[in-house]
């Protein structure tokens, strides 16, 4: 009953999203991938916004209700059937009464199962078509024959492309730049690949002090992009990793395809904050740090967030909590135990929870990580509370877990201000607080 619900729902507001689209003909962005769509999404929006009036998607409303949603500028009414009426009575006013909307859509697209994004693609028509990054074992693989057939799902976005639309693309990933040789309009590529378009040539992390302490944390990258031969400096705040680099690179593309004046975008990117959730540093108690990338995970994820780990340098440890990896289907065991591999050079403790992630911790036992330095538990709660009990003065703890390990409850156990967890965190609305 409940689904027979959603399919009335997603039908009726669907039909309205594309009644609104002729009324008020917006220009669309529409970005997908595996890696990096939100981060992507909110990078873009931020320079896009610059220039023109725009809207994005909320959070990572990205599904087949998710992208009506933001076309209709309408909230997600969860369980709630007096909200959906609401939603579907707002939509009809957008059709029937003159509004102001916005001229620039910016859409985050995404998959779970075969035939999402191509049913999206048949009614959605971006003029800009935005692929971050898919990874060897990319999230949401699970309920497709293999990873090939993922990407050829999110690849509807760029058939669905205007004639006079452009493709921007990351360079560095070959599953990517394959299939854009059949891309018959414009192409930007953005990378750190040797002749990208939008190229990336170095990055460093940048240092400093908070709250009076003497002690020195990360607070943020510094790298230097060359466009049209040109190089410019580009600095993030409150976020580390090079997966934050892609996002500002795909954001420049995307201001260069609309002619935005170079030094405007980098400006804007100066202001520009990172989503909750991707890396973002908080301070933590004891004069600690904590890289909080709990919204999801995914192997290439965690790859990139371990390579960033070891990279950094600190006063005291390296402390790892990495919690299990969903939606990997057939390959989760075997990407469970490639994280025990990586752990073992880079963090002097790991944490892990959950059940999948069980294999990691044996492969870091196997690896000569001393074994009292390898604690498993099976919720968040009792992995925040122990922390909490052990850090010490100058560790970095990693924080990272797919979604519904709810990984930023140990985030609030170890913060050092609790008391902006509704700002700094991610799942802080009422509807998650709800959920056990």
């Amino acid at each position: 009953m409940k689904q027979f619900f959603k399919k009335i729902i997603v039908s009726i507001l669907t039909w309205e999203a594309t009644v609104v689209l002729k009324k008020y003909k917006p220009s669309i962005i529409a970005i997908t991938g595996s890696v990096g769509k939100t981060s992507a999404k909110d990078a873009i929006y931020t320079v896009v916004a610059s220039a023109h009036r725009a809207r994005k998607s909320q959070k990572s409303f990205n599904s087949e209700l998710g992208v009506p949603l933001t076309i209709l500028g309408v909230h997600n009414a969860w369980s709630n059937p007096f909200l959906w009426i609401k939603n579907i009575v707002e939509g009809l006013l957008l059709i029937v009464l003159p509004f102001k909307y916005p001229s620039w859509l910016v859409l985050e697209v995404g998959a779970d199962r075969p035939g999402d994004i191509a049913a999206v693609a048949e009614w959605l028509k971006p003029d800009i078509t935005v692929m971050t990054r898919f990874g060897d074992v990319p999230v949401h693989v699970e309920f497709f024959p293999s990873i090939d057939d993922l990407v050829f799902e999110k690849a509807h976005l760029a058939k669905a492309l205007k004639p006079t639309g452009t493709f921007i693309y990351n360079h560095d990933d070959k599953r990517i730049v394959q299939f854009t040789e059949t891309i018959t309009q414009k192409k930007i590529s953005f990378g750190f690949t040797l002749g990208s378009d939008i190229e990336a040539l170095e990055d460093q992390v940048v240092y400093g002090t908070y709250d009076n302490s003497a002690l020195e944390f990360p607070r943020g990258i510094l790298f230097t992009t060359r466009v049209s031969g040109q190089e410019l400096k580009l600095q993030l705040e409150g976020a580390l990793g090079k997966q934050h680099v892609y996002p500002l690179l795909a954001a420049c593309a995307v201001g260069m395809a609309l002619r935005i004046d170079q030094q405007k975008i980098i400006e804007v990117l100066h202001k520009h904050i990172s989503p909750k959730g991707r890396m973002r540093l908080i301070p933590g108690i004891k004069n600690t740090m904590i890289i909080d990338d709990t919204y999801n995970s995914s192997p290439v994820a965690v790859y990139e967030a371990l390579k960033t780990l070891e990279d950094i340098k600190t006063s005291g440890r390296k402390i790892a909590v990495l919690a299990d990896m969903m939606e990997l289907g057939q390959y989760s065991v075997e990407e469970h135990r490639r994280v025990g591999e990586m752990v073992k050079p880079v963090a002097d403790i790991l944490v892990t929870v959950g059940i999948r992630s069980r294999a990691t911790a044996d492969v870091a036992l196997d690896a000569q990580m001393l074994e009292d330095n390898i604690l498993q538990f099976e919720t968040a709660q009792e992995a925040g509370k122990y922390l909490e009990s052990v850090v010490q003065p100058g560790d970095i703890i990693l924080v990272k877990g797919s979604q519904s390990m709810r990984m930023e409850r140990v985030v609030e156990e170890i913060m050092l201000h609790p008391e902006d967890k509704e700002k700094l965190l991610v799942r802080q609305d009422k509807q998650w607080l709800a959920r056990k």
